[in-house]
C-alpha cells in the first residue's frame, strides 16, 4: 500500500523507486501483487504515462487514511516507549498499601504526572495476570513462576508497642510472660505464626484484650489512646514511634520477619510506566 501510494503520488515507477530508494522493477511487483489481491487494475500504465482507475482513486484515499493512521499508531508506540503514560493497576494489601506502597505511588506520580495509578488494597490472593494488574505487592513465601518477575523489598515486621500514658499506669512489660499481665490489643485475624500467641515462651494464650478488631488502624488508635499494648505491623506504627506517641516495646521478641515482593509480568521490553514504576517501588521499599 505504500508503494502503491508512492507510485501514485510520483508520477511513475522510476520516480517512485528514487524516493523510496527500490528499483523500478520491484516497485512494479509491489504494485501488481496488490491489484492481483485486490481483483482490480489501479494504475493505467503506458511507455509514457500512467494514470489512477476508478478503483485506483477509491483505493488511494483509503490507503492515505490507513497509513496515517498507521504512522500515528508508530508515532504513539515510540511516545509510550520514552515517557511513561496511561494507567498502571497496582495491587497490595491493605496495611502495607495503604502506607509504604501509597507513599511509593505519589513519588511515582510526582515524577511522571502523565500516567494514572488504579491502587486496589486487598488482603486476599489476586491473580495479577487474570485480573489485568501491572504489578502487585505481596508478602510471605511466593510459589515459582514463569511469568512474572519477584523482586525483594524490605521485610514485614512487626513491632510492639504501648502510649506512654499506659505504661506510666501499668508499667513496662520485660518478658513475654508479663504480658499475660498486661491488657493486649487483639486482631481477629492473625495470619498463621502471629499474633500472641505465637510468641515461643509467651502466655501461650491472648492475653486481657479490651478490643479485638479486624483492622489495624482501630488498634492503633485504641493504643495511641493509652487501651492497651498493640503489635502490628511496623510500617503502621513508624510515625507514632518517630514522634514518640509509641513506646516500643520487647525490640528482640518479635515474630521474624516476613519476606515482601514486588511482582510483575515478565516482559523482554516493558513500557516505561512498568519500568519507572518498579525502579521508584525498588527506592522506596526496597532492601
Amino acid at each position: 500500500m505504500e508503494v502503491f501510494a508512492a507510485a501514485a503520488e510520483a508520477g511513475s515507477f522510476s520516480a517512485c523507486a528514487d524516493a523510496l530508494g527500490l528499483s523500478a522493477v520491484m516497485v512494479g511487483k509491489h504494485v501488481g501483487q496488490l491489484e492481483r489481491h485486490l481483483g482490480v487494475r489501479l494504475l493505467q500504465r503506458s511507455t509514457r504515462r500512467q494514470c489512477l482507475t476508478e478503483a485506483g482513486r477509491l483505493f488511494l484515499e483509503e490507503c492515505r487514511l490507513i497509513l496515517e493512521r498507521v504512522r500515528n499508531a508508530e508515532t504513539v508506540a515510540e511516545r509510550l516507549h520514552s515517557q511513561p503514560r496511561g494507567r498502571l493497576r497496582v495491587t497490595a494489601p491493605v496495611t502495607l498499601g495503604e502506607t509504604a506502597v501509597a507513599e511509593a505511588v505519589s513519588a511515582f506520580l510526582l515524577n511522571y504526572p502523565e500516567v494514572t495509578v488504579e491502587l486496589v488494597l486487598d488482603d486476599a490472593f489476586t491473580d495479577l495476570i487474570a485480573d489485568g494488574f501491572d504489578a502487585a505487592v505481596r508478602i510471605g513465601a511466593l510459589a515459582s513462576s514463569d511469568h512474572l518477575v519477584a523482586r525483594p523489598l524490605r521485610p514485614y515486621r512487626m513491632a510492639i508497642c504501648a502510649a506512654p500514658a499506659y505504661l506510666a499506669q501499668a508499667g513496662h512489660p520485660r518478658s513475654l510472660a508479663d504480658l499475660a499481665g498486661h491488657r493486649c490489643l487483639n486482631h481477629l485475624l492473625w495470619p498463621q505464626g502471629m499474633g500472641w500467641p505465637a510468641f515461643e515462651g509467651g502466655p501461650g494464650r491472648v492475653p486481657a484484650a479490651p478490643l479485638a478488631a479486624n483492622n489495624g488502624q482501630a488498634l492503633r488508635r485504641a493504643a495511641l489512646a493509652g487501651c492497651g499494648i498493640v503489635m502490628q505491623p511496623e510500617v503502621l506504627l513508624a510515625a507514632d514511634i518517630a514522634a514518640g506517641l509509641l513506646v516500643p516495646l520487647l525490640e528482640d521478641a518479635t515474630p521474624a520477619p516476613r519476606p515482601v515482593h514486588l511482582l510483575y509480568p515478565r516482559d523482554p521490553r516493558p513500557l516505561p510506566k512498568q519500568a519507572r514504576f518498579v525502579e521508584i517501588m525498588l527506592k522506596k521499599m526496597g532492601a
